[in-house]
Order: structure tokens, then sequence, then C-alpha cells
């Protein structure tokens, strides 16, 4: 099978990922996945949902957007509520970087990681997992006291694999091969090859189990890739996940 940009199966499309994208932020990060392109910016606040005050535990949620224009054909803005589509990327994209964070660390004050999409081609969501968590630990820096536990405890980044309409098992998909897939699977892994999130369905036909391990395997490669994209991005402060005092 030939891919729409002649990549090998198991193989990403060109990673970019950069870390203080903007200078207003307590934490922020740009990542292009071949052609899409995410800004991740992280905001810290000094209060907590309700359900959390005089708890001396912290929340993360976060939001998502899409210009009009980043997609193939241009879409309406949500000026009212977030369609279900973006609210389930919402959802997810909190989940996964939930579960790598201590929230009692960060103590009563609510992070919230906004992804706008600028160009779409296939892999938005994941593309913003893995850049928010860049824009979170910067953030987190902000707020650490030397000593204490750093609040995020562990990588983690998301990649989508595939079934082509050829049947072929590919990593990393874009647009043009995501809209024609006989499967279509997003995958978010810590830096441990912990699953956090495994979201597939059979889009045209049934698949089996054997396929779906065959799928999780490319997408870890494709973290592992990604989760050394994240450190390099990091820098000096790639050494504080995990880290306590």
């Amino acid at each position: 099978m030939s891919r729409p940009d002649k990549r090998k199966a198991n193989q990403l499309r060109e990673v970019f990922l950069q870390r203080r994208y903007q200078i207003y932020p307590a934490g922020s990060a740009y990542i292009e996945i071949g052609n899409t392109k995410v800004i991740c910016a992280a905001t810290v606040e000094d209060k907590v949902p309700l359900f959390l005050k005089g708890t001396g535990t912290g929340w993360l949620n976060a939001e998502y957007s899409m210009l009009p224009s980043a997609p193939i054909s241009r879409t309406h803005r949500e000026l009212k509520k977030p369609s279900g589509r973006t609210a389930e990327i919402q959802r997810l994209i909190g989940r996964a970087l939930r579960n790598v964070v201590d929230l009692t660390a960060i103590g009563e004050r609510t992070i919230t990681l906004d992804c706008d999409v600028i160009q779409a081609d296939g892999g938005t969501r994941t593309a913003s997992i893995t850049a928010a968590f860049v824009a979170l630990v910067e953030a987190c820096e902000s707020i650490y006291e030397a000593g204490k536990i750093f609040p995020v405890k562990n990588f983690v980044a998301a990649i989508s694999a595939g079934i082509s309409e050829s049947g072929e098992k590919i990593l990393d998909l874009c647009y043009e091969e995501d809209s024609t897939a006989m499967a279509d699977c997003n995958v978010v892994m810590t830096g441990g090859g912990e699953l956090v999130e495994v979201q597939i369905t059979g889009e045209k036909k049934s698949f089996t189990r054997a396929d779906l391990n065959e799928l999780l395997n490319l997408a870890e490669l494709g973290i592992t890739e990604l989760i050394d994209a994240q450190k390099d991005a990091l820098g000096e402060l790639a050494w504080r996940v995990g880290r306590v005092g």
C-alpha cells in the first residue's frame, strides 16, 4: 500500500513541538504533526470548583476549539455551546492529563488547558493531548515549591492508528486516510507504557482482537517517539516529571 505522503505503515508524520509559544499563559506549546497544527496554553487560577473547596485538592480541565478555516471545508464557529464532538474531545483531553497529575500537589488551584486547532489534517485530539502535556509541565513549574512533590507524575501522549481501506495497519492517520479507514483507533498512553484510554471504532467492518493488539503495538511505537519529542521540547524541565523534592 502507498500512503498519501509515502510514509511507511509504522511511521509518524514529521513532528515539531515547541514550548513557550505564548508569553502570557503559565505554560504554552505549539505542535505540528504533518499538516495538523495546534496551539495549547495552560492557565493557573487560585480557585477550584465548589465540590473541591476546603479539600486542599486542585482541578484540571480542558477546552478545545477549531478555527473555522482549520479543516478542508469551513466549519461554523461554536459561539453558544460546544458541539457534541467538541465536548467529547475536551473531556478526553482532561481525563488524559488528570491521569498523570497529583491534584493534591497543585493545591486549591485550577489549571485550564486551552487547545486551539489552527489547521486540521487528522489527529487533532491526539496532537492536543501531546502538546497540552508540555504546556501543563511548564505551568506546574510556575507553582512548584522546592522540596515538595512535582504535580506531574508521568509523561503522557496520544496517537492514532487504524486499518486502511486495503486492510493494512497504519500509524498516525492523516485526514485522507482517516476518512476512508476500515477501523480508527485513538490511543492515550503514559511514559511507563500504561494505557489511559483506547477509542476504537470499526468504521466499515468489524475487527478482531488480533487487529486491536497490532494497532496498540503500532500506537506504542508512535507514543514512544512523541514522548521523546516532549522531553526535547521541555529541555531542563523534563527531569521534574515524576520527581519528589
